[in-house]
């Protein structure tokens, strides 16, 4: 009896071990922290058309709520495939006293051809086109190429719609010097690699102005944001808002994309 309940015991005393040493294997596991750089590439993505293509751009400025202006762009834009980068043409549709301005982003350098004068000028990412929106703003980026992304946190977050977002915040900073903004704050949705908002900031670590990405779609492939609000850094009463419309693949010549091309581009 004495033999029997000694094979019992050894077996069970085993078993409870290996069980024991699983459980602290499990314990002692955790979970690896997503990478940074791979989530802002997953979010360019959803951003940006992965071929050749165009879509309309309204920029609307208001103040107190009243709108005070408002500009329309044709954007063709597709991805140089050395840099990774995108290249764009936009050209002016409204107001009457833009049409046919254009504008043209070859890697990170803007120029602004304007047909009255027939003279292509170098101007700054920086620069303001309407209300809050800069050059930068309304040419198509990939973050992810002019950007050291860092994982700081997750956190839930309300977006746009005041809807309760878990998010990844990626603090950005940038690699190379002519980007529009050196420093970013960028949440994105951790369920669906979705960009949820983004805060820019000089420098010297002002804040310049809050970005809700909104109004998710269908087009060209995915669910992408058509509507981006930005709230200006001091004045919360100034919004400027951009609407994507009208998405279309759209290839079309190289010589487009070049500064000396421009005093011949004719508007389709």
């Amino acid at each position: 009896m004495s033999n029997q309940f000694d094979r019992v015991w050894s077996w069970g005393g085993r078993r409870f071990w290996v069980v024991a040493l699983l459980l602290a294997a499990c314990v002692g596991v955790t979970r690896a922290a997503p990478d940074a750089q791979s989530i802002l590439a997953a979010s360019d993505r959803i951003r940006n058309p992965g071929r050749p293509f165009a879509v309309t751009t309204n920029l609307l400025e208001y103040r107190n709520g009243v709108q005070l202006d408002t500009t329309t762009l044709l954007v063709y834009s597709k991805e140089d495939t050395r840099q990774g980068q995108f290249r764009s043409l936009l050209r002016f549709e409204a107001p009457a006293r833009d049409v046919n301005k254009l504008m043209l982003k070859n890697g990170n350098d803007l120029w602004f051809f304007d047909p009255s004068s027939r003279a292509s000028i170098r101007i700054s990412p920086q620069q303001r086109l309407l209300g809050q929106a800069a050059n930068g703003d309304v040419v198509t980026v990939n973050l992810a190429k002019d950007y050291q992304a860092r994982l700081d946190a997750e956190e839930d977050i309300q977006d746009g719609d005041r809807k309760s977002r878990h998010c990844y915040r990626l603090l950005l900073e940038a690699v190379t010097p002519d980007v529009t903004y050196r420093r970013i704050e960028f949440w994105v949705d951790s369920d669906n690699s979705r960009p949820v908002k983004a805060k820019y900031y000089t420098e010297s670590g002002r804040l310049l102005k809050t970005a809700f990405y909104r109004r998710f779609q269908p087009e060209l492939g995915i669910e992408r944001p058509t509507e981006v609000v930005i709230i200006d850094g001091l004045d919360t009463r100034w919004v400027t808002v951009i609407r994507l419309s009208d998405y279309a693949w759209r290839d079309f010549p190289d010589a487009w994309l070049q500064p000396d091309y421009l005093p011949r581009f004719k508007p389709e």
